[in-house]
């Protein structure tokens, strides 16, 4: 098993055969996410091995995510006095507040947009088609947590998963790519409901909303979430990714739409296991 630690991110990814691990990996505040989080989350995806068919996303400790880090609520601190340096040490110091909002807004709205749109890209590539994702979530799955695993194609959770859409409590908005997901598998009043409320969903409302496909003790989360990878391993590599493609593409089109996708799908795959047989 190969393995990397992404420092200072509070991620760790691990390889293992057609199997990547992203491990949130700060149990000591419950694996609260920063704007480091999501930047190393989005080299994890550019950089995906070839061969990975199947991404595991999970939290070290009792909790998946309690969300953002409540650092990042801190005032930008005043700089720092001005001391003449060495020129071999300019340029390297972190500039002061990086990881804070008050640091972020001071950007102005292009720059505070580009920031968002950064992090938002180390949840999108968890949809590609040629790979299935699934959040193990156990415990607090707190706003940027909560989005995190609506990033995921399929959710296996523990029974005492907490999820939660914290943001608009904070005065913010979710915007790590969580809304459209959300709507998609409770509808739009429900997801207001959920939202505006900032209410937390338990492991039976979950599935029940189609929010979790399985729920089970925490002891057996580990287990369950390796008998669906090696069932997601069982299939072929080509059918699947054609397959995701159509069910993702099925609800933005027409009926007669998605039945002409699914005669172009068919006849490459038919293509490719038979031409010249």
């Amino acid at each position: 098993m190969a393995e990397a630690v992404t420092g200072g991110s509070g991620l760790r990814f691990e390889m293992d055969g057609e199997i990547a691990t992203v491990t949130l990996n700060r149990p000591e505040k419950r694996n609260a996410q920063t704007f480091a989080t999501w930047s190393a989350l989005a080299r994890i995806g550019e950089d995906l091995p070839e061969q990975v068919r199947v991404v595991v996303v999970r939290g070290e400790g009792p909790s998946f995510s309690s969300g953002l880090d409540l650092g990042m609520f801190a005032p930008e601190p005043e700089p720092p006095a001005q001391h003449p340096e060495p020129a071999q040490h300019r340029g390297t110091e972190r500039v002061p507040g990086t990881d804070s909002f008050a640091a972020a807004a001071a950007r102005g709205d292009a720059e505070l947009r580009r920031l968002i749109a950064e992090a938002q890209r180390g949840f999108l590539w968890l949809r590609r088609p040629d790979i299935v994702s699934i959040a193990a979530v156990q415990g607090h799955a707190i706003g940027a947590g909560f989005q995190l695993a609506l990033a995921c194609d399929l959710r296996i959770v523990a029974d005492d998963v907490m999820f939660c859409m914290k943001e608009p409590a904070l005065g913010l908005v979710p915007d790590l790519t969580g809304t459209k997901p959300l709507v998609d598998i409770v509808g739009v009043p429900r997801a207001i409901e959920i939202c505006l409320t900032a209410r937390v969903v338990g492991a039976a409302e979950a599935l029940r909303l189609g929010l979790a496909e399985l729920a089970v003790p925490p002891d057996e989360l580990g287990r369950a979430v390796r008998d669906l990878t090696a069932a997601l391993l069982a299939v072929d590599r080509e059918a699947a990714t054609a397959t995701k493609r159509l069910l993702q593409g099925a609800p933005q089109r027409t009926l007669e739409e998605q039945a002409a996708a699914e005669r172009a799908e068919q006849a490459a795959r038919i293509r490719s296991l038979f031409a010249g047989s």
